[in-house]
């Protein structure tokens, strides 16, 4: 590995950082950046699993497909769209947007996102964790 004392032209670039996992009930993420203006996560669903069905008031997320494919539930209110989303695609969540992500099989999300990481309004949880912010 290189340091920036070890090389000069390197003394502009943010130093190396290990990525943070985060258990899940229904998988697991993996956050490998965390500024004031970005995140950046991997987000592990496994098979038969899914995330809440809920919305972000501030928080706009860009997702991508990486393996698996992932079935969305995408609306506003009470009238969600179901529609299944391959690998090699993506879609944006805008706040205020009411969704849900699960997985038939196991499925690899790539996730871009504004920093709020516990702006979460839980709808409904199969896990018991409707109307929290908790992992």
């Amino acid at each position: 590995m290189v340091s920036k004392k070890d090389s000069p032209e390197l003394s502009n670039i943010a130093d190396i950082v290990s990525p943070r996992r985060v258990d899940k009930p229904w998988g697991h993420e993996i956050i490998f950046a965390h500024t004031d203006r970005y995140v950046g996560k991997i987000l592990v669903i496994e098979a038969g699993h899914a995330l809440s069905r809920q919305y972000h008031e501030v928080k706009d997320e860009t997702l991508y497909v990486l393996d698996g494919t992932l079935v969305l539930e995408l609306g506003v209110g009470d009238t969600l769209k179901r529609e299944e989303v391959k690998a090699g695609h993506g879609f944006h969540v805008t706040p205020f947007t009411v969704h849900r992500f699960s997985a038939e099989e196991r499925v690899r999300l790539l996730e871009v996102s504004t920093p709020e990481l516990d702006d979460v309004v839980r709808l409904e949880d199969r896990y018991g964790r409707e109307g929290t912010s908790a992992p």
